[in-house]
C-alpha cells in the first residue's frame, strides 16, 4: 500500500500550483503520522482527556487520508475537497488494502480537511489530517499565500499583489479568522499565536510579506 501512495499518489500532486506540489503532501502525511504517534504521550498527561480522544487510529488509514487529501486539485481550489472524496470512492486500487467502510472514512477525511469548513469533521481522521494541513509556520504561509496570487491574479502588480495576501492572511489566520484548530496535542496552536501578532501589526505584516514578495 505505502508504494502504491509514494509512487503513484504523490507524483500527481506534481500537476498542482505551487503551494501543493508534492512536498506539500509529504509534509501533511509526515505532520499527520507524527500527531498520531504523539497522542498516546499526550493522554498520559491529560488522562481526563481520555473520554473524547482515546480512540483507535489506523495508521495507514491516516496515511491514506493525508496522501489523497488534495487529489480533487485536479479539477481546480474551489470544491477541491469534496473532489477528492469522489476521487478516493473510485479509486479501486485501495480496493486491495481497504473495506468499503475504511475508504469511506477516507474519503470523508479528505472531504473534512478544509480549513473554511464550518463543522467539526467526522472522524480522528479527519481532524489528524485537518490539523497536519495546517502547517503553522508563519513564512511558509506567507509565500503559499503570494504563489497563489501569482497563478490565480495575474494582473496585480506588486503593491496589489501584497494588500490582496495581506487581506487574505487576515481573514484565514487572524484572531477571529475562519481557520479552527482541532488537535490539543499539536504545536500549532502557539505557532499560529505568534502569527497572528504580526497579521495585527499593518508594518509588520506588510514588511513581512514584502520581504518574502521580494524572494519570488
Amino acid at each position: 500500500m505505502e508504494e502504491y501512495i509514494y509512487n503513484e499518489i504523490v507524483p500527481r500532486y506534481r500537476e498542482f500550483d505551487p503551494a501543493h506540489k508534492e512536498d506539500h503532501a509529504l509534509t501533511v502525511i509526515g505532520q499527520a503520522l507524527e500527531l498520531l504517534d504523539r497522542m498516546q504521550p499526550w493522554l498520559k498527561e491529560h488522562p481526563e482527556a481520555a473520554v473524547e480522544w482515546d480512540v483507535p487510529v489506523d495508521r495507514q488509514i491516516l496515511l491514506a487520508a493525508a496522501a489523497c487529501h488534495d487529489l480533487g486539485l485536479v479539477n481546480g481550489r474551489d470544491n477541491h475537497h469534496m473532489d477528492s472524496g469522489k476521487i478516493i470512492r473510485a479509486d479501486e486500487r485501495l480496493r486491495e488494502w481497504f473495506s468499503e467502510e475504511e475508504i469511506e472514512t477516507i474519503a470523508q477525511a479528505a472531504e473534512d480537511h478544509r480549513a473554511s469548513g464550518k463543522a467539526a469533521p467526522r472522524s480522528i481522521y479527519g481532524m489528524l489530517v485537518a490539523e497536519a494541513d495546517r502547517v503553522i509556520e508563519g513564512d511558509t504561509i506567507i509565500r503559499r499565500t503570494i504563489q497563489f496570487g501569482f497563478k490565480h491574479y495575474p494582473d496585480l502588480d506588486r503593491e496589489g499583489h501584497i494588500e490582496r495576501a495581506v487581506s487574505h492572511l487576515r481573514e484565514k489566520y487572524g484572531r477571529g479568522g475562519y481557520m479552527k484548530l482541532w488537535i490539543p496535542w499539536s504545536d500549532n496552536a502557539a505557532r499560529l499565536s505568534d502569527l497572528q501578532n504580526i497579521i495585527a501589526d499593518d508594518e509588520a505584516v506588510y514588511h513581512a510579506v514584502s520581504a518574502i514578495y521580494n524572494t519570488l
